[in-house]
């Protein structure tokens, strides 16, 4: 309608940042990031600390929306995980996203992530320009990552296709600047537009919950004005915004497109890449909340043989989008180890007194992933004897239960016990058991892995020294060669025959 046109006005682009891990797509925007004006609350000073400095082992590990000026004009960016365990989230970015930026680093080309970016970016339509990053390497090759992108199907300008591409050095700024004047130019062309009079709409990126704010939500806007006050509403969940802050942490009473904005004030987490509307007319589906909720995710039940066997596992994350992640890799890993993973729970936030009783109630391992463990669920942790795997880099954690899954090798072993009798089990969490040691030492507090038959590589659970006994005398340790009593808690019954196995 001609009327509606009028009304009709430019918004900045919004522009994906995608690539294989470690091809520099954060040290790509926190160059951007210092060479551009941003600014910054009243309150604070100095320069915001680099994006890949802040996340954990120096790899993106959540969605991260920037805005920044660039000739006078607003660019909006968000930044995805390149680690295989995030394509969710990167396909997220890109639906939420105008325009992308498909970084290839010179020294090694196109590689798995980047076949994934090319095949989502694909899919979703999303224009494209390509950022052959590391050209200041002595080992970077220029036209290699162009073969390879070539052959992925990427059709360069000059080499048969359309698609713009540019050689840039993020650690040393090196064609940066004409990589911007692209996205700009890109932009014109496309001519992405709003309407200042439409209720506001997007996206929302994450989810997290935070101990004394609530529910936060990072959002991405795509149309409209969204105001304080504003009723908002996903498919998933509703709310009124409250507290409305750009991406620098400043307060704000209004956010335009395309910038990213945290909110709070829904009343139960929102799914993450949901699209967000503020029109009650428009939401009327909203009436229908969705039963199973983000926060709390219980899988489909395992059979009593299935669950002996599984490695029992309750998830908690910082976010909604790490949580999603972390789940999907580790039953990756269990598919991989031909071993099953049984989760009980997955939930967003820190680790409380009521995961914990949980993890005691089910024999389960506590999982945490960029998060804490409260004071009192700690205490909680000591006097149960809950093992508990907590990290910021989700490399660590696959780890860890990889080992607990495998049960690497008996090379490994600090200390090694043949199980000669069961005493007492009526409850999984306080079985008394005696055995000899047969190599190392066994200490109480330990874990300790169960292996059932002669020659076992596979351990079938695991479990805690809850306190050693030798001739009725409580004793922290015990060496090779002496047979002792253990009060042990695990998420499946000690049988005779049994390798309980401690870890160096």
């Amino acid at each position: 309608m001609p009327g509606k046109e009028k009304k009709l006005q430019s918004r900045p682009p919004i522009v994906v940042v995608m690539g294989h891990v470690d091809h520099g797509k954060t040290t790509l925007l926190d160059y951007i990031r210092r060479m551009t004006h941003i600014a910054h609350c009243a309150s604070e000073s100095g320069a915001p600390r680099a994006v890949a400095e802040r996340e954990a082992g120096g790899i993106t590990q959540a969605v991260g929306a920037y805005e920044i000026i660039h000739n006078k004009r607003k660019i909006t960016f968000i930044d995805t995980p390149g680690h295989e365990a995030f394509s969710a989230m990167r396909s997220r970015g890109a639906h939420a996203a105008d325009l992308a930026i498909l970084v290839v680093a010179a020294d090694e080309g196109v590689k798995p992530q980047t076949l994934e970016a090319i095949k989502i970016l694909e899919e979703t339509k999303t224009p494209f320009i390509v950022a052959i990053n590391k050209t200041d390497r002595t080992n970077g090759n220029l036209e290699k990552a162009k073969n390879d992108l070539l052959v992925a199907g990427v059709l360069l300008e000059g080499l048969g296709g359309q698609i713009s591409y540019h050689g840039i050095s993020a650690k040393t700024g090196e064609g940066i600047n004409d990589l911007l004047d692209l996205i700009l130019l890109a932009a014109d062309m496309e001519g992405f537009t709003y309407n200042p009079a439409a209720p506001a709409s997007g996206y929302i990126l994450e989810v997290r919950r935070d101990p004394r704010r609530g529910i936060e939500a990072t959002i991405i806007m795509k149309d409209g004005a969204l105001k304080k006050n504003d009723f908002i509403a996903t498919p998933s969940a509703t709310g009124k915004v409250k507290i409305l802050e750009d991406f620098m942490g400043c307060s704000v009473e209004n956010i335009s497109p395309s910038a990213p904005a945290l909110v709070i004030g829904f009343e139960s987490l929102p799914g993450i890449g949901e699209e967000f509307l503020t029109d009650k007319k428009e939401v009327s589906y909203t009436k229908e909340v969705k039963n199973t909720k983000n926060d709390e995710i219980l899988k489909p039940e395992m059979s009593k043989a299935e669950r002996a066997a599984a490695l029992t596992l309750i998830l908690k994350a910082s976010d909604a989008g790490s949580l999603e992640a972390l789940g999907m890799v580790l039953r990756v890993v269990g598919i991989e180890k031909k071993k099953a993973i049984n989760i009980v729970q997955e939930s967003v936030g820190d680790i409380t007194d009521s995961d914990v009783r949980t993890a005691a109630a089910t024999g389960a391992i506590l999982i945490g992933f960029k998060n804490k463990i409260e004071k009192g669920a700690q205490n909680l942790v000591e006097s149960q004897h809950i093992t508990v795997i907590t990290s910021k880099v989700v490399y660590d954690i696959v780890k860890e239960v990889d080992e607990l899954l495998t049960g690497a090798s008996m090379a490994t072993a600090a200390g090694t016990l043949d199980v000669l009798a069961v005493f007492n089990q009526e409850r999984s969490d306080k079985q008394l058991i005696g055995g000899r040691i047969t190599s190392g030492a066994f200490r109480s507090k330990a874990s300790f892995e169960i292996f059932r038959g002669a020659g076992s590589q596979e351990s079938i659970g695991v479990g805690k020294v809850l306190n050693l006994r030798e001739n009725k005398s409580e004793i922290t340790q015990a060496e090779k060669g002496k047979e002792i009593g253990i009060l042990a808690s695990a998420p499946i019954m000690i049988e005779v025959g049994d390798i309980l196995v401690i870890r160096k």
